[in-house]
């Protein structure tokens, strides 16, 4: 996006890919003796003039967004920029955002985000001595942030936790499906594991917990209900993990251990399972057991997902409740 707040003497081309700022010779039309600018930039920049009795000036803004909480988002393309000029409009855009958020103190214009595309890696250095530091980082792009105020920050901090689930699935028999890992801490041991995995970007927990089972031992299985979960931190890349322990009804029975990651998959007895002794020692896993085991006696209800959509997005998700306690079916 382009903003021209200057229309004397500002030629704009956005066919050109860079940003380069010239003086030309001085106008012989004008009395004041003011030079001609011209200025030629990209996409992601725009411009401010501002004019006395004696001289006009053209000042060079960062263009951005405003969010939904008061900051502001710019977002650069990938063009070539250079990095000196880009520290230099990163300046007077903040001066320029510092008294924006004084005449509109009351709309809480505080932050500034940068989207810096992979492209401009030249452009993270710049941004740092202006003050920005990194926020979050996506196969594609760096986020950086900048607090303008004097005050405490209140930027909302990266992401803070991992989401994994652990497929508990159990046939007629009363054998659960056990597998073991080609890598991890549990490789070579012997001990026999729930499958499990990470929730991706964009996916509900019942829907990773079906997909895990399939992809680590080709069994078709129906999501029924999330039976416990646990928090722990310090975990991967230092960020907390949150861990749901799923129950799924098996639509199949033929296993298919994936070759990548596991080691071998079966069907085993369930106190078989829980015979083991890493399972009898790990405290976690013992409760673990005890809830899967109450389960299969129709001792325990957990919570199964109800479709819902919220008064903030449209967008369908899960509330996961425990059925039995309503009064409503």
């Amino acid at each position: 996006m382009i903003r021209s707040l200057s229309k004397p003497h500002l030629l704009c081309s956005t066919a050109t890919s860079h940003f380069s700022i010239r003086p030309s010779l001085p106008s012989r039309s004008l009395s004041t003796g003011v030079s001609r600018i011209t200025v030629r930039f990209g996409s992601g920049f725009g411009t401010r003039s501002m004019s006395t009795s004696s001289s006009r000036s053209v000042e060079q803004l960062l263009s951005g967004r405003n969010d939904d909480h008061g900051g502001v988002i710019v977002e650069m393309s990938t063009e070539p920029v250079d990095a000196v000029v880009f520290g230099s409009l990163l300046r007077a855009s903040i001066l320029h955002w510092r008294q924006e958020v004084n005449w509109v103190w009351a709309l809480g214009k505080k932050g500034v985000w940068i989207k810096v595309p992979i492209e401009l890696v030249n452009l993270v250095e710049p941004a740092v001595k202006e003050g920005f530091y990194f926020h979050h980082a996506e196969p594609r792009y760096l986020m950086l942030v900048y607090w303008i105020p004097e005050t405490p920050s209140t930027i909302p901090v990266n992401a803070t936790h991992r989401v994994g689930i652990g497929g508990f699935v159990m046939n007629e028999k009363k054998e659960v499906l056990v597998v073991q890992e080609k890598s991890g801490i549990l490789r070579g041991t012997g001990v026999w594991k729930f499958p499990t995995g990470v929730v991706e970007e964009g996916e509900d927990i019942c829907d990773a917990a079906v997909r895990e089972v399939k992809e680590e031992t080709g069994i078709d299985t129906k999501f029924v209900e999330i039976l416990a979960f646990r928090q722990s931190h310090k975990s991967f890349f230092e960020k907390s993990d949150l861990f749901f322990v799923c129950l799924l009804q098996p639509l199949s029975f033929n296993i298919q251990p994936q070759e990548s990651e596991i080691e071998a998959a079966q069907w085993m007895p369930f106190k078989e399972y829980t015979a083991q002794q890493f399972v009898q020692k790990n405290e976690v896993l013992k409760y673990i057991s005890d809830v899967c085991l109450s389960k299969s006696e129709g001792k325990y209800s957990g919570f199964s997902p109800v479709p819902t959509t919220g008064s903030f997005s449209t967008t369908e998700s899960y509330l996961y409740l425990n059925r039995h306690c309503l009064n409503s079916p």
